[in-house]
């Protein structure tokens, strides 16, 4: 696996206030923001932070958990060399419409891996 970035991401209950406090103090921008979530970056090493939106319809305790999510390449391989090993894959390989082909995995104490693989909405 070749990671090619790295993203923390935190579940809010004030999305414009993290926004503000990520881009105002810390010189984070914003690279995408929709009304669920944030995507901010900056221009040396610091991670990428996604900031999603809490769902208030669903008990904190079920969305709470630690999130690393690492953009990697050629994930369709990962997915099935990580079925073959028997990995505790949690969300299945999927692609969302804005191009990122995602999977989740997650550790023995809860913590929850993203892999990611950014391609071109229209692309295959």
């Amino acid at each position: 696996m070749n990671i090619v970035s790295s993203t923390v991401v935190f579940t809010v209950d004030d999305l414009a206030g993290s926004r503000r406090f990520f881009t105002t103090h810390l010189g984070f921008r914003e690279v995408l923001d929709t009304p669920d979530f944030t995507w901010l970056s900056r221009d040396d090493a610091a991670p990428d932070i996604l900031l999603h939106q809490r769902d208030l319809e669903r008990p904190r305790e079920r969305i709470a958990q630690p999130v690393v999510a690492f953009a990697v390449t050629d994930l369709a391989r990962e997915h099935e060399r990580l079925s073959a090993e028997g990995a505790p894959i949690s969300g299945p390989l999927s692609r969302n419409p804005w191009g990122e082909r995602l999977m989740r995995l997650t550790d023995p104490n809860g913590i929850v891996v993203e892999l990611t693989e950014w391609i071109a909405p229209g692309g295959a």
